[in-house]
C-alpha cells in the first residue's frame, strides 16, 4: 500500500497510462491485421505509411519494443510489394 501522496498519484498515473497504451497497441494490431487482409495494391500502399508511423510512435514511447516495430514494418512492406 502506498504511504505517500506522491506514491498514490504515481499509482493513478500508471493505471491511466497502462489503459491508454493498451488501447493504442490494440488499435495498431487491428490495423496490421486489416493491412494483411487487403488484396489490392493501391489500397495497401496508401495504408502502409500510416501504419508505419503508428508503429514508430509506439516504439518511441516504449509501448512495443523497437525491434518488434522494425520487424512488423519489414514484413508489411514485403507483403505490400508482393501484391
Amino acid at each position: 500500500m502506498a504511504n505517500h501522496k506522491s506514491a498514490e498519484k504515481r499509482i493513478r498515473q500508471n493505471e491511466n497510462r497502462r489503459i491508454a497504451n493498451r488501447y493504442y497497441a490494440v488499435t495498431v494490431r487491428n490495423a496490421v491485421r486489416k493491412l494483411r487482409g487487403i488484396g489490392e495494391k493501391e489500397e495497401a500502399t496508401t495504408m502502409l505509411p500510416k501504419i508505419t508511423t503508428m508503429l514508430d510512435k509506439l516504439a518511441k514511447n516504449n509501448v512495443i519494443h523497437k525491434n518488434k516495430a522494425a520487424n512488423l514494418k519489414s514484413k508489411l512492406a514485403k507483403h505490400v510489394n508482393a501484391l
